[in-house]
This record gives C-alpha cells, structure tokens and sequence, in this order.
C-alpha cells in the first residue's frame, strides 16, 4: 500500500510520483483503522529513513543489519495479532516492509511469525515467562529449523532429524541428532524452534534449542541469487541435548505445526504483494523521469501499458489478501485458500517483476536502480513456504478431491 498521494513513501522514490494515484488503486488501506493507518504511517517512517537508503548495499554484500534492530523494535510490530492488531494491518506489515526490503521483511516474518507466534502458541507457561520478553522485543532473536537438506515439501514424512528422550543421572532430557538447510537467520539467532522425530514412537516433536549448545554447528549458505542479506544457514545436530523443559509440550505431531505453517504462508503471500507494488514504484519513476527519443518513456503507449498491467496485477493479489484477511479474522481461513492465495500472487508477482524489470532495459540488471534486486528477491519468494507447484495441487486436491501429490 501507499502514502496518501502527494505524501511520502519509503518505496516510491523522488518527486516525479507525487501527486499520482497510489499503488493502492482501491483504496483497501482505508478498511484499516485510524490507529492502524497512523500506525502503518510510522513504519513507512522508519523504512523510509534507517532502511531504504541502506538495503541495496546490505544485500549487495550480503551483510544482516543487526544494528537496527534496536530500533525495529520500539515500533513495537512484533506478532501483531497478539497486540489487538488486524489480520489485515499484520499483512500490511510484511507487505510494507517487503516493498522497501525483502531480506528485512523476511527476517521479521521468520522471527515474529514463526518463532515469536509459536512461543504464544505452544509454549509452555514456564517458556514464556523464561522467552517471550526477550524475544518479542528483539533483545534475542529466533529461527525455525523444519527444512532438511533432503526434504523440503516432503519433510513431514520424510523428516531425518531424531530426537531420543533419556532418563538418566544427568536428568531429563532428549539427545538430537541430523540436519537442516535453508534456515533463516540460522547464523546469528540465540534460539532455534527444531523439528524432530521421536526415534520411540515417529511422531515429529518441536524443540526451543539454544544456539549455543555443545554440537550444534552453524554455517551460512553461500553464493545466493536472491534475499542476500537474509542468513540463511546449514545447521548439523550431533549428541545435542536438549533439556524436557525445553520440548514444547504443545507439539505432539507435525499436524500441530499447521497452525504456524497456514499462518507463515499468508505472510510470504503478503510478501508477494509487496514485491508488486516495489516493482510498481521502481517502473513508474523511472518511466516519468528517463527520457528517449526525445521524451519520457511514460509517453510511449507500451510502456503505460505494462505499467497498468503491472498495477492490474497488484490490485488482483492485494483483493484477494484483503479476503483472506477478513477469513482469518473470522477463523475460517483453510490450508486450500491460503494455498490459492500464496500461488495466484506468487505467480502475478513473478510476471509484475519480470515487466519491471524489461521496462527499466539495461538497468534492469543492476541493483543501483532496484529492480533488479526486487527481481531476484521475488524467486525466493516464489519457491519458500511451499513451492507454487506444491501450493497449487493442494488447491487441485481440494476441488478435484483426488490428491496428484503422493
């Protein structure tokens, strides 16, 4: 969503957009209220001074801005439904950060909406009173270890990972064992959410581990194409125990995580709304300021006709968030509609990005412009929290009855 028109946005750039219709063709901002609004005001406020000056360079070298996070937290953002928040405005959330850096939105996401929401969810009373504090200010921070190197939309079945619970002079406490890949902010977090199955019974167990255990080692995966700044880490497991205390007792089977998971896939579809209207932001600028052939390429009929159907695309998917807001709000939201809702704009976002990127021409492919970033950040997207391929025969599962998966 935009500023007001004529006002300030972190993403919008420049003077050459004021005074111009929104990204937020319909006005669906206007659904939040006054509190939310000033609220989304104030985090385009700070986007707008601590990040957007700062995120092309933090991605080029694929360095995590671990100094704002300080400040990220006296916005006091975190898992915004928990603070009386909208479904709708915790969206916004995501889709506002995501517009103006994808890695910053991603790192949010993966803190707030999985490890900090889990610790609501499933944490014990004693977890929260030793966890929740500390996390949902951002004085340490989490990450959730479900992925394994050889098992992403299969992993639960396929999960590796043991747990082995022991009842011995040393007390009471599990022995894990295995691996997992592609875990976000997996370098740096003090606690790790970790997914195992119990080698007694088969059943998939979550776990609060400290980072800092004996036997945990922590790499991070090099040579990324997208969301560079995000630290993404391998992360092996070898004879670390793991204290009773710390299992969540709320977790008794991978069918318990699907709360968590239904709730992280509709904010990686947000995500995908925000990467439309950066992609917007980037293309119109450039479109009213850079001249050819003796004028802006605005005034070339190709142009404004991929600038509407790249805003075609953004109004689409943020329609069909703004519903499944309201669904959530009403405790009606299923896995089938969050999955129709994370592959339609996934894909939008796919083709409103790669017309960015073609109308920008050569600068296109360099991130001092932007889009270019905003391009290979949206492959990311389009891949995590279940591929578009998986997200779309849930949905033909639901409507044909006939599972294509397994």
């Amino acid at each position: 969503m935009d500023a007001p028109a004529g006002g300030s946005s972190a993403s919008a750039g420049g003077s050459a957009a004021a005074g111009l219709p929104t990204a937020d063709f319909y006005g669906f901002e206007a659904l939040l209220s006054a509190a939310e609004q000033a609220k989304l005001a104030e985090l385009r406020d700070f986007l707008a001074r601590e990040v957007a000056p700062y995120a092309t360079q933090w991605w080029n070298d694929a360095e995590f801005p671990a100094h704002i996070l300080p400040k990220l937290a006296a916005l006091e953002l975190s898992a915004p439904a928990q603070r009386g928040y909208s479904h709708l405005f915790a969206g916004l959330v995501i889709a506002e950060m995501t517009r103006v850096d994808t890695s910053l939105a991603t790192f949010f996401l993966v803190h707030h909406d999985l490890f900090v929401e889990s610790l609501y969810g499933f944490g014990s009373e004693d977890q929260k009173a030793r966890l929740l504090a500390d996390a949902a200010a951002l004085r340490t921070t989490g990450a959730f270890a479900l992925t394994e190197p050889d098992h992403g939309s299969d992993v639960a079945g396929g999960m590796e990972t043991t747990a082995r619970r022991v009842a011995d002079d040393a007390g009471d406490y599990w022995v894990l064992n295995g691996a997992k890949r592609w875990i976000g902010n997996g370098t740096f977090c003090d606690y790790m959410l970790v997914w195992a199955r119990d080698e007694a019974d088969g059943a998939v167990r979550g776990f609060i581990l400290d980072a800092a255990l004996p036997g945990v080692r922590r790499s991070r995966i090099e040579n990324k194409i997208a969301l560079r700044t995000v630290q993404n880490a391998d992360i092996e497991f070898t004879d670390v125990r793991v204290a009773e205390a710390d299992r969540f007792a709320g977790i008794n089977s991978f069918e318990d995580t699907n709360e968590l998971l239904r709730g992280s896939r509709i904010m990686v579809a947000w995500q995908g709304v925000g990467q439309q209207l950066a992609a917007f932001d980037v293309a119109r600028q450039y479109a009213v300021e850079r001249e050819q052939f003796g004028r802006p390429l605005a005034k070339f009929q190709l142009v404004q006709q991929q600038l509407v159907a790249m805003l075609g695309n953004a109004v689409a998917s943020m329609g069909m968030m703004v519903r499944l807001a309201q669904l959530q709000a009403d405790g009606a939201a299923d896995m089938p509609q969050v999955a129709l809702a994370k592959s339609y704009v996934s894909a939008r976002m796919r083709e409103t990005v790669a017309m960015g990127r073609s109308l920008l021409g050569g600068n296109g492919i360099v991130t001092d412009y932007r889009m270019a970033k905003i391009f290979a950040d949206a492959e990311a997207i389009y891949t995590y929290e279940g591929s578009y391929e998986i997200n779309t025969l849930i949905v033909g599962r639901a409507v044909t009855g006939v599972s294509a998966i397994v």
